[in-house]
């Protein structure tokens, strides 16, 4: 991989865009936020399996550029809804070497993509293969990984120290025991790994299965949820066990930023309908901009960072995901308002030094003219950076561009990668470390800032945003 990659043609930006990365490019990762299964590291005789298995059948930024060329996902190894796992692994590995054919000989549909990149930097950093995937090649480059994978060294657990990570957050849903947790912990491994509170499966009225949630509830907190005072403490029981368990922060996904701050006798009215299954059609969307006022309470008072990541219409496409359900690719993003529907959080929370509140938007329009600003005025208000579809060098570009002069930097939370390919990790930080570079570069070729605040900068945004935003 050519080591001026992602910085500016410009020789005079690249030269010191590259003294910029350099000092950073091997300072530890901080991943405070993603979704890999911590299942992978809770036996040190894990391993990932098949090639198709780490680097296709889990990654729907993977499947879902196949599927828009007209792939069916059955082809890419994604299991129907119902229909029982094979109960002999070994059985599903002919059918993973077609899945990995069918890959490669689509590779060039990743040219010029963010996934494009990451594939690329996982093949020649972790595997140390430069040839780029072909139908050619295919077998070949099956039966390369798969002598690597069930080796000792391309274990999980090898591959977190060998990548450097200082902290890996996964994303755990509020019913989640977190045994997977307690057995790294119990282990004696020294890597660090973190749960994160992720209640929208009880929290959002319409999420799938949300009576058989609230009831799972019941169980794991031992409270006996029956109406919305209940509701409220056993939330506030998980927070507890989470927290003790090293979390550091909740995290919330919600069709708009809006909140709302009900009356208990509202907020009781909509929760018991909803446990009758009789919900009206406005409960969903004022019940969780109300739950949203509650979670920033909490976290005035526990500590735990609270993620938003609004402005997402989950599940676009009915016919994926009633065959094939939830994460399969079809999210697509919608225009998002913050200014008045963050309003109500704000004004009653958004002064208290107890609460760091971090934002995310798919809606870009929304950067310069919204959420800088908030984000450079409110203390309690941090930025997160470019999410999902704009975890890109251009995104991160556009980022730099429309966020920074107005919020200033130390109000942005640094980088997270928000994966759930495992291997992906270090290339994803790579790309933000080089494109900060880039960046901070041109600050300093404007004489903006000078050298000794740019490499300041630098560390900042390699690892010291993302340390304290976090509390890590």
């Amino acid at each position: 991989m050519n080591p001026d990659r992602f910085f500016s043609p410009d020789p005079t930006l690249r030269s010191l865009a590259r003294e910029l990365y350099e000092p950073v490019a091997t300072l530890p990762i901080i991943s405070p936020h993603g979704h890999v299964d911590p299942r992978l590291f809770a036996d040190p005789n894990a391993r990932f399996g098949t090639p198709a298995e780490l680097f296709i059948i889990p990654d729907h930024y993977v499947t879902r550029m196949l599927y828009s060329q007209g792939i069916p996902l059955e082809k890419l190894g994604i299991r129907e809804l119902g229909i029982a796992e094979t109960p002999n692994p070994q059985s599903l590995i002919p059918n993973h070497r077609e899945i990995w054919k069918l890959f490669c000989a689509n590779f060039h549909l990743f040219r010029g993509t963010p996934s494009g990149v990451w594939l690329a930097h996982e093949l020649s950093q972790v595997f140390g293969i430069e040839e780029k995937p072909s139908a050619a090649n295919a077998n070949w480059l099956y039966d390369l990984i798969s002598e690597k994978l069930p080796s000792p060294e391309f274990s999980p657990r090898a591959l977190f120290e060998r990548f450097n990570i200082d902290i890996l957050s996964t994303t755990d849903a509020a019913t989640d025991m977190l045994e997977h947790h307690q057995m790294i912990r119990q282990s004696g491994w020294n890597g660090k790994i973190i749960p994160c509170f992720r209640p929208d499966g009880v929290v959002n009225l319409d999420a799938p299965g949300w009576r058989q949630n609230i009831d799972m509830l019941s169980v794991v907190s031992g409270v006996n949820v029956t109406d919305y005072s209940s509701f409220i403490r056993a939330l506030e029981q998980r927070r507890e066990f989470f927290k003790l368990m090293g979390a550091s922060a909740t995290d919330h996904a919600a069709l708009t930023p809006a909140t709302v701050e009900l009356t208990p006798a509202e907020a009781d009215a909509i929760f018991q309908r909803a446990l009758k299954g009789q919900s009206e059609p406005d409960d969903p969307a004022r019940f969780t901009a109300h739950m949203l006022m509650e979670m920033a309470r909490m976290s005035v008072e526990d500590g735990l960072v609270m993620q938003l990541h609004p402005g997402s219409l989950r599940n676009h496409n009915d016919i994926i995901f009633q065959k094939f359900g939830l994460d399969k690719g079809s999210d697509i993003p919608l225009q998002t308002e913050y200014t008045r529907n963050l309003r109500p959080l704000l004004n009653k929370f958004g002064n208290n030094p107890n609460l760091s509140l971090l934002l995310f938007t798919l809606d870009e329009t929304s950067y310069s003219r919204e959420l800088a600003t908030l984000a450079g005025h409110y203390p309690a208000l941090k930025l997160g950076p470019p999410w999902w579809f704009h975890d890109s060098l251009n995104g991160m570009a556009r980022y730099f561009d429309q966020v920074m002069e107005t919020a200033g930097l130390y109000n942005t939370a640094g980088f997270n990668d928000d994966t759930r390919a495992f291997c992906s990790i270090p290339a994803r930080h790579d790309v933000w470390r080089r494109a900060s570079a880039n960046w901070v570069a041109g600050l300093v070729a404007r004489h903006i800032v000078d050298l000794e605040d740019a490499q300041e900068m630098m560390k900042e945004l390699a690892v010291g945003l993302a340390k304290r935003a976090y509390k890590l």
